[in-house]
């Protein structure tokens, strides 16, 4: 008996930027997402979620946040989690060389 294997991340579809513009285009003229959904292939709801953010990109919309500031949050999160890496391994590596180096003979001169 052989079964199917079933990956969600083989499932994702990736949309361009024209075909989302084009979407949200069409809902604004006065198209229902749910007949693009039938006719396009994107949920209703992912389509409303492009009318959504369309509209914060617009300066229209709920005071979420514009993809513009979505893209610098990423950047601004991966950068500090580099940061925090780099951070731990310095701390790793001073304190390996605190105990290598042992205590300090410092010869005194009176």
């Amino acid at each position: 008996m052989d079964l199917e294997v079933f990956d969600m991340a083989d499932k994702t579809v990736r949309y361009t930027a024209e075909f989302k513009r084009q979407m949200v285009g069409l809902v604004r003229s006065g198209r229902a997402p749910a007949s693009l959904s039938k006719e396009f292939g994107p949920s209703a709801w992912t389509i409303a979620l492009w009318v959504k953010q369309a509209a914060r990109d617009g300066g229209q919309g709920d005071g979420g946040l514009t993809t513009a500031e979505r893209e610098e949050l990423r950047r601004l999160r991966r950068e500090v989690r580099k940061l925090e890496e780099e951070r731990e391994i310095l701390s790793k590596a001073a304190a390996w060389f605190a105990t290598e180096s042992g205590p300090s003979k410092r010869s005194s001169r009176s």
